[in-house]
């Protein structure tokens, strides 16, 4: 019984190693600054590719703490915190106080980033057709629902979780 274990952890840590390499792959193919520009250009919207990441990021989670956006980001604090002022000089994010702790000013998408992170989405579903355009429909569906329960359980509160880098 034992060795029949140890085949099992084998073949799940062969498994394992072939799930972190494609996803460094696909992390390193979605933080290529071109790739930000060419959304920026199929949504036929103008922003600095260094806003692009916050904007949609401020719109999904929002509202957002700066201290938090730089930590999803993996950016500096102050590089962020510029970069969110940026945003609100634009009028595409507000800063207000937070609910929950008067001391910290989160960001919100205002009506008018609102409006452009809807031109990314549509250029985004455009350029994800393209991409499964041979894929059968379940596997696709098989996709979203697995990458959701992984990104769900990756989150959690495990220790190998919280500060693990790549």
């Amino acid at each position: 019984m034992a060795s029949r274990k140890k085949v099992q952890n084998t073949h799940i840590n062969t498994q394992l190693r072939e799930l972190h390499g494609a996803l460094l792959e696909i992390v390193s193919v979605m933080n290529r600054p071109q790739r930000d520009e060419a959304m920026v250009r199929e949504a036929g919207i103008s922003l600095d590719r260094a806003l692009f990441p916050l904007l949609v990021l401020v719109q999904r989670l929002g509202p957002i703490g700066v201290v938090e956006l730089a930590d999803r980001v993996g950016r500096d604090y102050t590089t962020v915190s510029r970069q969110v002022a940026k945003l609100e000089s634009l009028s595409l994010i507000d800063r207000q106080e937070s609910m929950a702790d008067r001391r910290v000013r989160v960001a919100v998408v205002t009506a008018s980033g609102k409006a452009m992170t809807d031109r990314i989405d549509e250029a985004r579903a455009r350029i994800g057709q393209a991409i499964f355009a041979k894929w059968d429909e379940q596997d696709v569906k098989d996709l979203v629902r697995l990458m959701g329960k992984f990104a769900n359980d990756i989150k959690g509160d495990s220790p190998f979780t919280a500060g693990e880098a790549g």
